[in-house]
């Protein structure tokens, strides 16, 4: 049995944006969003609560009252778990939505950094994957599949 050698210039065949392992990671994803957002918004109640949970920051270019942070956290904790629920149920609008949710999150955790370096990195990882996993997922009903 002979090998066939593809011809010169011949891409190699790109994966199917449908299946099984991007499936898997929009799945995850969502599971993640949820997990972060609820995370996310307890990290809020802390900062709101109790204002000395958090270490002070000295000259911080991005400082903003803990108070503040509190209630960014908060309400985008909400907000990442509600999307995060609709990415799971499927609605199209949900991606779209967990993705720019994904990016304002990993932009709030790099300015973050210096309350919690370690959790804000790791945010910042999931939020990575989050929008390649959205990103990457392609359903029949999207505007972006092929015909």
């Amino acid at each position: 049995m002979s090998q066939q050698t593809p011809p010169a210039g011949a891409r190699p065949p790109v994966p199917d944006p449908r299946s099984g392992w991007v499936t898997g990671g929009v799945v995850f994803a969502g599971i993640l969003m949820i997990c972060g957002g609820v995370l996310a918004a307890l990290q809020g109640i802390a900062a709101i609560a109790e204002d000395d949970w958090y270490g002070r920051v000295g000259d911080y270019v991005y400082r903003i009252n803990l108070t503040g942070w509190g209630w960014i956290h908060l309400i985008m904790g909400l907000l990442v778990v509600l999307v995060g629920a609709w990415v799971l149920k499927g609605a199209p609008w949900a991606r779209y939505t967990a993705i720019v949710l994904a990016s304002l999150s990993l932009i709030a955790q790099f300015l973050f950094l210096p309350y919690a370096p370690i959790w804000s990195v790791i945010m910042i990882a999931i939020d990575v994957f989050v929008i390649w996993a959205l990103a990457a997922y392609q359903s029949h009903d999207s505007p972006l599949s092929a015909p």
